[in-house]
């Protein structure tokens, strides 16, 4: 079996398992590219692209204006359509489509009007421009001293449509001039007439970068509809595009992608579990070790780490758990998770001997950033690759992986041969992965999938850089979950996935897609979204995530 074909039945199981293919601008061009090389043309994709824009709007936006089709699928107009489009335009491609769109919906009963940002720039938008003027098309100059007469011009502000089409897939850059303002239009009118007013990106949102999903200065429209043509972009779900994008539908346009390997897969969905047999012991689901918790001398503490890491851990049905914390939270972790066995954290000889026992260990958080806690996290590590085992490291524990790696990078290099063969998973936030690169926290979050990329090249393992569309990343591909929200930036939520990723981890019965980081991660977001159901947005906390990590485990259980 060659690589090619190996790569396209994979790509076929994913997709047939509701897994999106992501790619980069530079990929899109790729497949544009190689379709134009077998003949096509350039100018005839642009009309396909805005033929099906235009008739999705008039079967979705106008539905119920239309009684029927007639037997060659074509709409059958029953009485006066009074649909208002307007269509704003940039220079480039996009604006291209936008032209065309225009041009199409003025034939199909709607009223349409242009506002023309730039002026068309390439050959393809100029053919766009030319062919949609002959048209009955009212256009306008767009210019900051034209703001007031279209806000005034009740064609313009009273539309049932906005369709953008000011930038493409190619902005990498902050909306500048004319650009922003006419962006700023848009959304403005948006918040004026949200009752009636819908608007439809074609693409990608305008100012919204599609690689890394970056807004600049919060300048970007506001879409409630995002028509995604070719492929689905990366950027269309990390970082800001959440709060841009809204309902993302593809038009696919050319036939087949397969031979060009998608950056990475939107999943939204955990892969179901099965029930266990009944003739088990404690013993058969794994014994976790989660290290951390730790009190700094003059200070609290950060106990609430390691049993809320507890909690969530036997949420996922591992046999034992044990708790390496400082005594002083021994009392509390008997009274907040009695099942759980408890070791003292600074009691070193007891907990390497203990990481012998264990079949999966998570590290690091509430472990402290002082030198006596990397005091602990270095002879525990060393212990734990000397035993074979498979680790989570989180929180404090990356703090001091950056540190070994100044420090005594033989470690670290030692950690990344250990990947090859076990189970390392890292769950940093940005400021984390910033510090593990040496880098500007801005700098990682320019350009997430790159940090990560770096990552994973650098240390092996399987990685999630946490944020919004959270992103893991193993040695055969990269992952985005389509699943959280915003009430899970709370503290203690990474403690919470800590603790599900190492119950998973422990359960060695489990089948390897279930046994995973992805897997844990889109967990862990889809309890989050539960719980969110039931507690809204701002009340949403991590203490209460262990029993809705149980919900979502019986949800996904088959017999």
């Amino acid at each position: 079996m060659t690589l090619n074909t190996q790569f396209t039945q994979d790509c076929i199981a994913l997709a047939a398992n509701n897994y999106i293919a992501l790619y980069t601008p530079e990929q899109v061009y790729a497949i544009e590219k190689s379709w134009f090389d077998q003949g096509n043309m350039s100018y005839a994709l642009m009309q396909q692209a805005a033929w099906q824009i235009a008739h999705w709007i008039i079967h979705n936006i106008t539905a119920k204006r239309f009684k029927k089709l007639d037997d060659k699928g074509l709409l059958q107009v029953s009485e006066a359509c009074d649909l208002t489009v307007c269509v704003w335009v940039g220079s480039g491609n996009n604006g291209g489509d936008g032209w065309l769109v225009a041009y199409y919906l003025s034939k199909l009963v709607a009223k349409v009007t242009v506002i023309e940002v730039a002026q068309a720039s390439t050959a393809d938008a100029k053919m766009a421009k030319e062919q949609a003027l002959q048209g009955d098309i009212a256009v306008y100059q767009f210019s900051n001293k034209a703001v007031s007469k279209i806000n005034g011009d009740n064609a313009i502000a009273q539309a049932d449509l906005y369709v953008d089409a000011i930038f493409g897939i190619g902005l990498d850059r902050e909306p500048t001039n004319e650009y922003a303002q006419a962006i700023a239009t848009i959304n403005n009118h948006q918040r004026l007439y949200s009752d009636r007013l819908k608007v439809l990106s074609i693409d990608v949102p305008s100012g919204l970068v599609s690689r890394t999903g970056q807004v600049f200065n919060r300048s970007a429209v506001k879409a409630d509809i995002t028509l995604c043509l070719v492929a689905r972009k990366l950027g269309l779900h990390i970082k800001d595009a959440a709060d841009y994008c809204g309902q993302i539908i593809d038009l696919s346009l050319i036939p087949s992608v397969l031979n060009i390997p998608p950056v990475a897969w939107l999943q939204s969905h955990a892969k179901p579990l099965v029930e266990r047999e009944n003739n088990t012991h404690k013993g058969s689901f794994g014994h976790a070790l989660i290290i951390g918790g730790n009190q700094i001398d003059g200070s609290q503490g950060m106990g609430g780490a390691a049993l809320l890491s507890a909690s969530t851990a036997f949420a996922t049905g591992v046999g034992k758990l044990t708790v390496a914390c400082h005594k002083a939270f021994h009392s509390s972790l008997i009274g907040y998770v009695p099942n759980a066995m408890s070791l003292d954290l600074h009691s070193i000889e007891a907990v390497k001997d203990l990481i012998s026992q264990c079949d999966a260990i998570a590290i690091g958080m509430g472990l402290g950033r002082d030198e006596l806690s990397l005091n602990l996290f270095e002879p525990y590590l060393q212990q734990a690759l000397q035993q074979n085992k498979d680790l989570i490291i989180d929180a404090d524990g990356l703090y001091h992986l950056a540190t070994l790696n100044k420090k005594s990078p033989e470690i670290v290099k030692q950690l990344a041969n250990h990947a090859e063969r076990h189970e390392v998973w890292y769950t940093p936030h940005s400021g984390e992965a910033a510090r593990l690169l040496n880098k500007k926290v801005s700098e990682v979050e320019d350009d997430r999938y790159k940090a990560l990329s770096e990552l994973q090249h650098k240390y092996q393992g399987s990685w999630l850089l946490k944020g919004a569309g959270s992103m893991v990343m193993t040695a055969q591909a990269s992952y985005v979950c389509a699943a959280g929200n915003a009430g899970m930036a709370t503290a203690g939520m990474g403690d919470v996935l800590s603790g599900l990723c190492v119950g998973l981890l422990a359960q060695s019965s489990l089948s390897k897609e279930v046994r995973s980081l992805t897997q844990a991660v889109m967990l862990h977001a889809m309890a989050g979204d539960k719980l969110q159901s039931i507690k809204g947005t701002w009340a949403l906390q991590a203490n209460d995530m262990a029993q809705m990590v149980g919900e979502v485990f019986k949800d996904l259980t088959i017999d």
